[in-house]
């Protein structure tokens, strides 16, 4: 490993923003420990309605924000905002944005009904990130995602912006938690997720009855790695994942999973 290896990771949540859970608490120690190991990195997240600003000091970076993006047609603005944890000297970018962001709960409303628009959400939030990366003009080595919310990013990393110079190297690594729900997306989330060079058959996996398991053999079929981030995954995505010919690397308990990690980061960045 070089120092100028850098890895990206772009997450549905990170504690202490939201409430710890299995995927909240890998993102905010894996990102510190991986970073004092000599690897640069920035995280991603975003910015959900429940997120109290003032306790944990989230600023606008104006600088970074202020464009647009589109989906479906419509103009959505960008907004950066950043927060620091001291303690593990490093910063928690923020994607937000007032439609799809300032919701007091994350993907479901307060009846626990599944957001209608969280195909848009998830399309906003992985596109604002690339879109901020490409603002810092830092070149990832590594895009690692955690949670289903972050699974559009690969997609949109190896289709929509492999022609960039910052994305054109960069490997996919995926990890697959215990998360599934039985909710489906809205019916043309395959129409809203083509963007400029993306093409029909790309996205067919999006196209009958998107869920969780479509979506998730959709971010896989992208990746250059999967890591196994629960002791239990669903079935399906399981039997999906040994049919691939990609490194693949098995549940780590919590006592060393950072070692093990930083080795498969190793392993995809050097794969020939």
């Amino acid at each position: 490993m070089t120092k100028q290896n850098r890895i990206l990771f772009v997450s549905q949540e990170i504690t202490p923003y939201v409430a710890e859970s299995e995927i909240s608490k890998i993102s905010r120690y894996l990102p510190q420990h991986i970073q004092e190991k000599g690897y640069e990195i920035r995280s991603f997240m975003p910015r959900y309605g429940n997120i109290n600003e003032r306790r944990n000091q989230l600023h606008e970076v104006i600088r970074l924000s202020g464009m647009n993006i589109v989906i479906d047609d419509n103009d959505h603005p960008l907004i950066i905002k950043v927060a620091s944890i001291p303690s593990a000297r490093m910063q928690v970018y923020l994607i937000d944005n007032e439609d799809y962001f300032q919701r007091k709960s994350m993907v479901t409303d307060e009846g626990g009904a599944f957001y209608g628009d969280n195909d848009e959400r998830m399309i906003f939030f992985s596109r604002g990130t690339l879109e901020t990366i490409k603002k810092l003009r830092w070149q990832p080595s590594v895009v690692h995602c955690h949670g289903w919310f972050s699974m559009m990013t690969p997609f949109f990393v190896k289709k929509a912006y492999h022609d960039d110079p910052l994305f054109a190297k960069s490997k996919i690594v995926a990890s697959v938690y215990d998360e599934e729900f039985n909710a489906h997306f809205d019916q043309n989330f395959a129409k809203k997720a083509q963007l400029d060079g993306v093409k029909p058959k790309d996205v067919e996996l999006l196209s009958a009855n998107p869920g969780y398991v479509s979506l998730m053999k959709f971010a896989f079929s992208q990746a250059d790695g999967i890591i196994i981030g629960s002791p239990k995954i669903n079935a399906e995505l399981q039997k999906f994942i040994s049919t691939l010919k990609i490194p693949v690397l098995p549940y780590q308990a919590p006592e060393h999973y950072v070692d093990a990690y930083a080795a498969f980061y190793d392993e995809i960045i050097f794969k020939k």
